[in-house]
């Protein structure tokens, strides 16, 4: 089992580029870090950019660091995200989450809003339990029945 203080190295961490400010670039289920490899060449000429892969990832080569009992909600995700984070000593990052790791950022923002400046949500999943995705049906109707009142 990788002990969490080398949490980044197990999951690929890697910095390119050397600007001011730092993104870091979460990718979505059943992606890896290379899903971004279109974008990068025009964010590492402006920001310092870290990537990662997150333990599910078929790149995370040691199979022993998923755990189904901790990943069983975003909460061990959300841990990892912070580890990776102090572990790599960011500061005030801008955080860019695909699908599942926008949620992911969400929760990490709310538990160390210290470490994140900002959050870009990429066509962000829904929180996975039934008293969430209740209030989001909710309010959706809530937003049609104002346009359609427009």
């Amino acid at each position: 089992m990788v002990m969490r203080k080398d949490l980044a190295t197990a999951m690929n961490a890697r910095i390119l580029g050397s600007g001011k400010e730092t993104i870091v670039l979460a990718h979505g289920y059943g992606g890896d870090q290379s899903v971004w490899d279109d974008i990068l060449p025009d964010f590492t000429a402006r920001y310092t950019v870290v990537l990662f892969d997150w333990c599910f990832s078929g790149a995370v080569k040691d199979p022993t660091l998923y755990d189904p009992v901790r990943y069983s909600s975003y909460d061990g995700f959300a841990e990892d995200l912070i580890c990776v984070v102090e572990e790599m000593k960011l500061k005030r990052c801008v955080f860019v989450g695909h699908s599942m790791s926008g949620m992911i950022g969400c929760i990490a923002s709310i538990k160390k809003p210290q470490l994140f400046s900002r959050l870009v949500l990429v066509g962000p999943s829904p929180r996975s339990n039934f008293h969430t995705l209740l209030s989001a049906v909710l309010l959706l109707q809530v937003v049609c029945n104002h346009l359609i009142a427009l």
